[in-house]
Order: structure tokens, then sequence, then C-alpha cells
């Protein structure tokens, strides 16, 4: 290969790698792209592209090409050293070009490192580095250091193209999880219980099963904020929420749908069986403030004490305050199904 001729055309490389870019969504497809386009164009022996990860210290190598799987892994440990060049480029955003090194075989190449740059409001901010490796001699001509400037260009921008795209799918899945669930306990909230009930409850309809609900109230949890204050009784609806969460099977829902008040959807004629399990936990929880913690519940079953999300929440109203009458820790049932 000749030391002064360009290797091939410069100028496709960057079409190439610009469709790449265009055509492909996925950043590791999208990146190999990028190597392939400069292998085709520059015909380096190697070249590997790293990036910073936010959660991890150091650069990590994304894509390589010219390279066997322990060429690869030894690339990938040799550049946890600050001096080496990819870091270097990374470190300092300075590019280099016909730096010379020796491969562990004793072979002489000639490399070219450049950082991946982007600018976030005004700022520059660094992604990682891209390289390339070429047996010596070989000197760079000033259009093929244009490309491959022109390709780290290209690839910080997919890089963070990429990333952005992920904090917004991540953002939406945020906002989608705050919709439907309560932000103190993490159990579903008021809104997401309505409409899993009245699904269950259309599904008990059309098959003629059952569906049990039960509502839970924390008893005197007025005077647990009172002595304690709003800590005490964050405390409180945390464990009650906790136990709930762990005494349900993995087909019922469990919500938080008022201040203190917490709710069971659960498929079949178990209830009363769940409800009870859960306060038997619940009486197991230390004191908070001084005050035991104990938990009342009222159950109804569709269709014997409702036919409706109404009337089932009302017959469910209605055992809780059969509970509050019998005393702290107990569970009522509704009206027909006492009967």
């Amino acid at each position: 290969m000749s030391t002064e001729e360009p290797s091939g055309d410069p100028r496709a490389a960057l079409v190439r790698a610009i469709g790449s870019v265009a055509r492909n969504g996925d950043i590791d497809t999208i990146l190999a792209g990028i190597l392939a386009a400069a292998a085709e164009a520059l015909t380096p022996s190697m070249g590997a592209i790293f990036v910073q990860d936010p959660d991890r210290p150091g650069i990590h190598l994304v894509a390589a090409m010219g390279m066997d799987e322990a060429s690869i892994a030894r690339l990938a440990t040799e550049v946890a050293d600050p001096a080496h060049p990819f870091a270097t480029a990374a470190a300092t955003r300075e590019g280099t070009f016909d730096r010379e090194a020796t491969t562990p075989d004793g072979a002489t190449f000639i490399g070219a490192y450049l950082p991946l740059i982007v600018s976030v409001g005004g700022v520059e901010v660094t992604l990682g580095s891209i390289g390339f490796g070429w047996p010596a001699p070989r000197v760079l001509d000033d259009a093929e250091r244009s490309t491959i400037a022109s390709l780290a260009e290209l690839a910080a921008v997919a890089i963070d193209r990429a990333r952005l795209g992920s904090t917004a799918a991540e953002r939406s899945e945020w906002f989608e999880r705050m919709a439907h669930t309560d932000l103190l306990t993490g159990l579903a909230n008021e809104r997401t219980v309505g409409r899993i009930l009245e699904l269950e409850l259309a599904r008990a309809g059309r098959q003629g099963s059952e569906v049990s609900l039960a509502m839970f109230d924390i008893d005197d949890f007025r005077a647990t904020n009172r002595d304690g204050g709003s800590e005490a009784g964050d405390d409180v609806l945390r464990r009650v929420a906790a136990v709930l969460a762990e005494s349900v099977r993995l087909v019922d829902t469990v919500g938080r749908i008022g201040g203190d008040e917490f709710v069971l959807v659960a498929p079949g004629s178990a209830g009363a069986v769940v409800a009870q399990r859960v306060l038997d936990g619940i009486a197991g929880l230390p004191p908070v403030g001084g005050r035991a913690v104990t938990v009342s519940a009222g159950v109804a079953r569709f269709p014997v004490d409702g036919t409706d999300a109404q009337t089932l929440i009302s017959a469910a109203t209605e055992g809780l305050a059969r509970a509050r009458d019998a005393g702290r820790g107990s569970v009522g049932v509704g009206a027909a199904a006492e009967g």
C-alpha cells in the first residue's frame, strides 16, 4: 500500500456512514455501519469506538472492526490506562494522527484517535472516542484526516441522539408509572384500582365467576399523625403497604385509595381469607411512636354483595363499618355474605 495515495474515496465513507445513521435506529448497528464505511474508504486494519457511560467511570468499547475476540478483549482492558490513546483523546478532547505504536506481537502500526464531542446548550460534552490503525508505514493525507474527523462528528451525533431517545423513553415510562402508582407506597393508585375492578367484574360476569373486594382502614391513624407527626404517619402507611404487597396473590391487585385507606381486588371468593392474612401480617409489625399498628377490613363479593363496582364498594364499606364496631384488627363482610 502506498504511503502517499488515499486508499479509497473518502467521500464515499461519509455517504455510507450518513446512510447508516439515517436508515438504522439501533445505535450498535449505526456505529458498526460507521466503522464499515471507514473500512471501505480508508482501509484501516482496525477500528474502534469507545463511549462514556454516565453510570460508570471511564470509556467502554461499543463497536470494533478488524480484530479477533482476544484483541478486542485486550483493547477493552488496556483502555483503562489513562495514557492509552483512546482514553487520552476522550480526556483531552484533542485528536492525534500518525501516532506510532507497537502491537503485542511486535508489529508497528500508525493510529488516528479523535474525541467524540457534541454541543449541548452551547457547552461541549465529550461522549467518547473513535480510532483507527494501519500497518506502518502510513501517512494520512488531508482528505483522509478530514474524513476521519467527519466520521467522529457523525458518531458523536448518533450517540447523542440515541441517548436523547433513551432519556425520552425513560421519562415516558416514568410518567406512565406515576400515573398509575401511589407515590408514597408504590401501590396502585385509586384510578388504577378502579379500572382493574371494572375489568375484573366484566370478566367475572362473562365467566360466571366471583370477585372479592376488600377495603382496609388503619385504626386510630389520626392519633398516630397527631402524636407522631406526618413522618410517623407515612412510616405506618409504608409498612402497611409492604404487608399488603407481600400477603396477596399474583392475580390480586392492591392499592391505596385515600389517606389511610387501602383496597384489594381479588378474583375469586377468597377475599376474606386474604384479608385475614393481611391483618395477621400487620399485627406482627412493631409499634410506631408507641402505638401498635392494626388495620380493620371490610370484604364484599361479586355478585352476592353487588353486581357493579359502586354497589360492591358500598357493601365493602358496610363491612368495614362492622369491623370497626367489632374492635381493632377485625374483618367485616358485606350484608349479603353475612346473611
